[in-house]
């Protein structure tokens, strides 16, 4: 006649618990390791390619031109880039001279979005003094304008009076990891554009 079946003991339920509790401890320790190492979130990366100027007018000291603007923004995440309440505004003598919204959006895992913002800037007076003459030379062009803008300048070539504006781009969004975890990502940049106040080229920009 078989003997009956004993109860399993408290020790085993208690050595049962300690083994799943170690093992559950590991997994979220691969997990963590895993997300920050592989997947950690990244802030996307914005870089201009052009600054133009499709129309300018200067009138009674008083300047009026269209801006556009070409960016390219890399998501380097391994998780889709959602991004809103995004701005470009633009300044002059530190005081805000345009402004407008960048359209929500997605960007791909590692893939790369081109941008264009055009839009027409308000009248706005000069300076009291426009800044002096420049000479364009290879000072100028070291001094880290170019970038996208105009090329071509050669040693001794002078422009009349100049005016700098600065244009600053602000994106914010999220990035959902592993469809579980949600990071904010934010990033921002910023450009200071030369511009020739007789005929409103873009004689270069850094950012």
């Amino acid at each position: 006649m078989s003997k009956p079946h004993r109860p399993p003991s408290g020790r085993t339920n208690l050595a049962s618990c300690i083994v799943a509790t170690i093992f559950l401890i590991f997994l979220v320790i691969i997990i963590l390791i895993v997300f920050f190492t592989v997947f950690k979130p990244k802030d996307p990366k914005i870089s201009v390619n052009s600054v133009q100027l499709p129309s300018f007018s200067v009138s009674n000291n008083t300047v009026n031109f269209t801006f556009s603007q070409y960016v390219s923004v890399k998501n380097p995440n391994r998780a889709v880039f959602s991004h809103f309440d995004s701005t470009l505004q633009l300044l002059y003598s530190g005081s805000q001279i345009g402004f407008m919204f960048i359209p929500a959006g997605k960007i791909d895992a590692g893939r790369t979005q081109y941008m264009a913002a055009t839009f027409a800037v308000e009248s706005f007076p000069l300076s009291a003094s426009p800044d002096a003459v420049v000479n364009v030379g290879p000072a100028f062009n070291d001094g880290g304008f170019g970038g996208g803008g105009q090329t071509g300048f050669n040693n001794g070539y002078r422009v009349g009076p100049t005016m700098e504006i600065e244009s600053r781009i602000h994106m914010a969004g999220r990035v959902r990891v592993l469809h579980i975890f949600t990071h904010h990502l934010e990033t921002k940049v910023g450009c200071r554009v030369v511009i020739a106040v007789s005929d409103g080229s873009v004689l270069g920009f850094h950012c």
